[in-house]
């Protein structure tokens, strides 16, 4: 799995905050983080069927959020918050560049004062 920031593609970055754009998906990765569950475990407090949980679960497992592991015919899903590293040093990148153009916007401003 890639971990630095530099690493990432334009669609690896989108995989990544695509995942978190979604309420459903931010409430099972707070599940998650709470320990590993099964996905009828993760069904229970949704009113949504099995496969559109397991849609959401695909998206958040190919964003590098969550691992799946079979035991049996049981799937059991566990948190990977090592994942939430990489999308902060994505958003730490943005947010160094827009602190470097806004103080270069009011270094200008206050000069032609």
């Amino acid at each position: 799995m890639k971990t630095l920031e530099k690493d990432l593609s334009e669609d690896d970055i989108d995989r990544l905050f695509f995942a978190l754009s979604d309420r459903t998906r931010r409430a099972l990765l707070r599940r998650l983080s709470e320990g590993d569950a099964t996905i009828s475990e993760l069904c229970e407090p949704f009113a949504m069927s099995m496969p559109a949980i397991m849609k959401h679960l695909k998206i958040l497992t190919e964003a590098g959020f969550i691992s799946e592991e079979k035991e049996g015919r049981i799937r059991r899903c566990h948190f990977e918050p090592e994942r939430f590293a990489v999308a902060s040093e994505v958003l730490a990148t943005y947010q160094k560049f827009w602190e470097h153009q806004l103080g270069a916007l009011e270094k200008y401003l206050n000069d032609i004062e």
